[in-house]
């Protein structure tokens, strides 16, 4: 099956079951200044979770677009992406554990409607209790699902295992169930029971794990068992029972029990196919392809440290794709670092595929086309990725080049460890990335004092960065006044720019804090002071008004149609917040689709006797204009 026939069948599936399919939300998280990227299914969904009502009612699913920037070092392996889909199915308050499971079992291996899957192959995990907190074990799971393995003809028999060195250590017994302790089989926003916080919600999870039947590597442990980093088994799904809350130092079981269920569409596929590989999905064929034409080598018959380079780049480069299509550029902070990173990372993989020409745009842009039907945005933003890898690509192929060469001097006269000062001296004089040193000295068995590193980056940053601005991990810092007046400031001068310098001007991305707010738009060149001027008394005459902030909440296609000004449609749901600045006589300042938060009247702003000003406008990338503002006194 591809990955596009699973994706509509698990869709189809649930919602049969009553769910209400839902779109994916962004790769960046709307105004979260915790993370730099939607890494999980959950995540955008956990307002609901935590008591919120969605609009579209307590059963829902959906395919949500993920990246997880900590997975980087690990691509490379057979099975793991930083970019990935992850299917996933709710129930606010609804149903629990005697649907979920049975549910998720009955896709897992029905021929006709669900991906038709061997239960001889399939393992599960529960928990297993927690001791300190006076947890007991998920024994309602474990006979759920020792009855509808028994209905497959398979005894499924119960092995406690606690930790995964416990599991190295004994192995299989038999068991078809395995219980570990709450590292492994507990979800709670703060980890382990003990850790959670008073009114904290959390529970037991249970993963579900198939079976490729490959042999044992010993290197990963003596015996295997589900957890097992071998290759042998690959987890496929996770149901979370959030079942208990945390109050006065007690655990109790909330009286509106939810379920989330989170399935990675990339193992799910491979697993429909009994096919190990990820890489050998059907998105990620053209741009195989591509690769082996270029380098002359033919994936299935190289050495896995050859396998793994095409593996990498097949990996970062889709990830790339749908980076730059929801509005990241690479830079040297926050989410455009993690994007260069992986650029850069795939130029080097290249290298040492013997691929000297620049390919990695062709590359990337097979993707748009893979992805047309699912995700348009991507193949609608095919020249502005080509714009962007080519552009970094020739950038860095010289930094490349040289920085290599002096590695090569560097690590051939040292001796196990290299000098922290040679790693600083790379980057400072070549401009050659930390992380890639790093990963070249891991290569040849060498390893550097990454703390002495970093204390000699912190110095350089504060002798050539003193009193730089604070950096923050995107959309607003925090919801505090001062800051939520630069939001809605930032929404009035986007109408302002839009005004005196077209309809094609749209947001790329923004940062605010109390001090000051970053914003980049769409803009071909350099704003004159003028033009600059006019955006401010906009700005400034719509604060001297007065004038209130309406929201609605209307249907996406219908904000749509009203022309109601947007960027990233495709990470807001169905329903959505429009905030409307209008003065009492009717004047329509600001109409535009936001998360919030923002001030009830822009008299707030006025009543600080503070005025709008925009202190300066630069270019942030190809096709991309930054502003930087504050509020002063007169």
């Amino acid at each position: 099956m591809t990955i596009f026939e699973v994706r509509e069948r698990y869709l189809n599936f649930f919602k049969k079951h009553g769910h209400k399919i839902i779109p994916s939300s962004s790769l960046i998280p709307e105004n979260d200044p915790t993370t730099l990227f939607t890494s999980s299914g959950m995540q955008p969904l956990v307002p609901y979770l935590l008591g919120e009502e969605h609009p579209k009612g307590v059963r829902l699913a959906n395919s949500q677009m993920c990246f997880r920037a900590e997975d980087v070092d690990e691509i490379g392996d057979n099975r793991h992406t930083t970019f990935f889909e992850m299917l996933g199915n709710w129930s606010l308050g609804d149903y629990f554990k005697k649907e979920q499971l049975p549910w998720v079992f009955e896709f897992l291996t029905n021929k006709d409607e669900g991906l038709g899957l061997d239960p001889a192959r399939i393992y599960v995990t529960v928990f297993s209790g927690d001791k300190e907190s006076d947890m007991p074990t998920d024994t309602e799971s474990v006979d759920i699902w020792k009855k509808l393995f028994l209905e497959k003809g398979i005894d499924a028999k119960l092995v406690t295992l606690d930790t995964e060195k416990h599991g190295g250590e004994v192995g299989m017994q038999g068991g078809r169930i395995f219980a570990y302790g709450a590292k492994k089989n507990w979800w709670s926003r703060s980890g382990m029971p003990n850790n959670m916080p008073e009114g904290e919600p959390g529970g037991p999870d249970s993963e579900i794990f198939y079976d490729f039947g490959t042999e044992h590597n010993n290197s990963f442990g003596e015996k295997c068992h589900p957890n097992c980093d071998c290759g042998r088994f690959i987890e496929i799904g996770n149901s979370v029972f959030m079942q208990y809350v945390k109050r006065n130092g007690t655990f109790s079981e909330l009286p509106k029990k939810n379920v989330d269920f989170g399935g990675g569409l990339e193992r799910l596929t491979a697993v429909s196919n009994n096919e190990p590989d990820i890489f050998l999905n059907n998105v990620f064929r053209d741009a195989l392809h591509i690769l082996e034409y270029n380098s002359g080598k033919k994936y299935s018959e190289q050495s896995e440290a050859v396998i793994r380079s095409f593996r990498i780049i097949l990996d970062h480069m889709r990830a790339t794709s749908f980076m730059i299509a929801g509005g990241i550029t690479p830079s040297n902070t926050e989410q455009g670092y993690v994007l260069r990173r992986l650029i850069r990372r795939s130029i080097r993989e290249a290298d040492k595929l013997g691929i000297k020409e620049a390919v990695l745009a062709e590359v990337s842009a097979v993707y748009g086309k893979s992805y047309a039907k699912e995700y348009p945005f991507v193949s609608e933003s095919e020249n502005k990725i080509r714009e962007e890898i080519t552009a970094e690509e020739a950038k860095f192929r010289k930094t490349l080049t040289q920085g290599l060469r002096e590695f090569e001097k560097y690590a051939k006269h040292s001796t196990p460890d290299i000098d922290a000062e040679v790693v600083f001296r790379l980057y400072t004089s070549y401009g050659f990335p930390i992380e890639l040193t790093e990963e070249m000295a891991r290569e040849r068995g060498m390893s550097i004092d990454m703390e002495a590193v970093h204390a000699k980056m912190k110095e350089h940053r504060d002798k050539s960065r003193a009193g730089a601005e604070q950096k923050f991990k995107g959309g607003l810092a925090d919801g505090g006044k001062e800051t939520t007046m630069l939001h809605t400031c930032t929404h009035l001068m986007l109408a302002g720019l839009r005004k005196y310098l077209g309809k094609d001007v749209h947001q790329a991305g923004s940062n605010i804090t109390a001090e000051r707010l970053r914003f980049d738009f769409t803009h071909h060149e350099k704003v004159s002071r003028e033009i600059l001027d006019n955006v401010e008394k906009y700005v400034n005459e719509a604060i001297e008004e007065d004038a209130p902030v309406i929201l609605e909440q209307i249907p996406k296609e219908s904000a749509k149609d009203e022309g109601v000004e947007g960027s990233f449609w495709e990470k807001y749901p169905d329903v959505v917040n429009v905030y409307t600045i209008k003065s009492n006589d009717g004047v329509v300042y600001s109409k535009e689709l936001c998360g919030g938060p923002h001030v009830e009247n822009t008299k707030m702003i006025h009543d600080t006797g503070k005025h709008f000003k925009i202190t300066k406008e630069s270019s942030s990338s190809a096709g991309v204009r930054r502003i930087k503002a504050v509020l002063i006194k007169d």
